[in-house]
């Protein structure tokens, strides 16, 4: 649809019965930091329901809100005949879900809201419009949904497994959970000809040089990270065939030509015979596209380096955290610092960058633990690292512990969970000064090693006065807390 002005996509819902109108809320247009770095990749949960959908015999739609607007959105709700609106709605997606699932019920429509964050509130999505939460994966949900939905009877919402609605008596009702499906090689690719695929591939090109796809090789997560959600697929690991795995990758070069792949699942290596018998059929079609992928540090080894290497994965992103085990312990996270480093060698010694997740903040961390952190990526010298401030998202074992200490600043349909503050936490402030002299101390450790052979001694000299005013602060604003 998004390959279409508004008057033909008007024009082609008015002509027909339809039973289902996708979309989402992330609007690129309306996020600065988005907007700086330009990275977008197709919503493949939204897509993934298109396909499945579709092969069932409804007839399914799809508005990609990433380079649209909320005024053509709401456009097209007023100017199409109402009826079943399903929108995919994340952490940061909030408040514009919740604009959108407003005026599509003043629009007629019958609305219905699922993804990663309703799970944990259905009573406020159920409260701010949907008539319906999915909860968990959708395919089979909303297969069963749409006829109960149509029938216009509240009582056949009763029957659909893994959904949650208001009753009559104005509570609100959970029917019993949905199993997660079993045989991913069951399920229909995703449906990126209903998206603007090489819109996305244009806006990587213009800004990056080089146009990336995004696909799955399986769903969820095993693990037990604390402040992890697994709201949607749960602590499972679901995957799928390899050779099936590269049978699409192969059509997505074909049709597309990216230039790289972005494999979005949450452990790439998890099995360590699927990357070798995926890498077998990769070298048996002779197929070799750079990507990059997620990893835990345990979960790779020489042997797997080295076939990430002959697959030609360029990036490898580690979730390191911390540099504290204590830290990382309390996280339950399962890894050692020293499995980090070690996952860190492994890929720089094969040519492959590597990036690291970290995070400030954790419950207990204290200024050694910083200190550690630091001293840790100074030695791992990742190509690459991000860091953020633990915040605790409602569903997790990390929020159940904090859940007395944390207050919502904003209001719940303005803001999210990232916008919790937890008393007796230490500052925002204090975390800057974390950030810099981390950032600081590893450039200043890579041109001592020689990283930068241009560096000047003025050049030095200026690092060494960030760092000495980012240990002053950190340790004059050790005592802030939290309100």
């Amino acid at each position: 649809m998004t390959r279409k002005n508004k008057s033909q996509i008007t024009g082609d819902l008015n002509e027909i019965s339809m039973d289902l109108l996708l979309t989402h809320g992330f609007f690129l247009s309306e996020d600065p930091k988005e907007l700086r770095i330009q990275k977008p990749y197709v919503p493949l949960g939204i897509l993934y329901l298109t396909s499945y959908l579709r092969s069932k015999g409804f007839s399914v739609e799809l508005h990609d809100t990433t380079f649209s607007s909320r005024k053509e959105l709401f456009d097209l709700l007023r100017a199409t005949p109402p009826s079943v609106l399903g929108v995919y709605a994340n952490l940061m997606t909030r408040p514009a879900v919740v604009e959108i699932l407003s005026m599509a019920k003043e629009a007629g429509w019958k609305t219905v809201v699922g993804g990663p964050e309703p799970a944990a509130y259905t009573a406020e999505y159920l409260t701010a419009g949907a008539d319906v939460v999915v909860i968990g994966e959708g395919e089979h949900a909303l297969e069963e949904l749409l006829p109960a939905l149509r029938s216009g009877m509240p009582s056949e919402l009763e029957s659909v497994r893994g959904i949650a609605f208001l009753g009559r008596d104005g509570q609100v009702h959970r029917t019993p959970p949905r199993p997660q499906i079993s045989d991913l090689d069951a399920q229909p690719w995703p449906a990126r000809e209903a998206a603007n695929i090489e819109q996305y591939l244009q806006t990587w090109r213009e800004h990056h040089g080089m146009g990336s796809v995004s696909m799955i090789t399986a769903r969820g997560c095993p693990y037990h990270c604390r402040w992890c959600s697994h709201a949607v697929y749960g602590k499972t690991h679901r995957r799928r065939d390899p050779v099936a795995v590269v049978d699409e990758l192969e059509w997505i070069l074909g049709r597309y030509q990216p230039d790289m792949i972005w494999m979005a699942d949450d452990v790439f290596t998890i099995h360590h015979g699927w990357i070798f018998r995926y890498a077998e059929e990769m070298q048996r079609r002779r197929l070799q596209i750079p990507f990059e992928c997620i990893t835990r540090a345990d979960r790779l080894n020489s042997q797997v380096a080295d076939a990430l290497a002959e697959l030609n994965c360029f990036r490898v992103w580690i979730g390191s955290e911390s540099g504290s085990q204590k830290v990382l312990d309390a996280m339950e996270r399962g890894v050692t610092v020293e499995e980090v480093q070690k996952a860190v060698e492994l890929c720089k010694s094969r040519g492959i960058d590597t990036g690291m997740f970290l995070m400030w903040g954790y419950e207990g961390e204290q200024l050694e633990d910083i200190v550690a952190t630091v001293e840790h990526v100074k030695r791992s010298n990742p190509d690459v690292f991000l860091t953020t401030v633990a915040y605790p998202i409602k569903g997790t074992p990390y929020f159940e512990e904090l859940a007395e200490r944390t207050v919502n600043v904003t209001q719940w349909a303005a803001g999210s969970d990232r916008d919790f503050k937890v008393r007796g936490r230490h500052s925002r402030r204090f975390y800057q000064f974390a950030d810099e002299l981390l950032r600081s101390e590893v450039e200043l450790a890579r041109m001592s090693h020689g990283n930068d052979a241009g560096a000047s001694g003025p050049l030095i000299a200026e690092f060494q006065q960030r760092i000495a005013q980012a240990r002053e602060g950190l340790n004059l604003t050790f005592s802030e807390l939290e309100a």
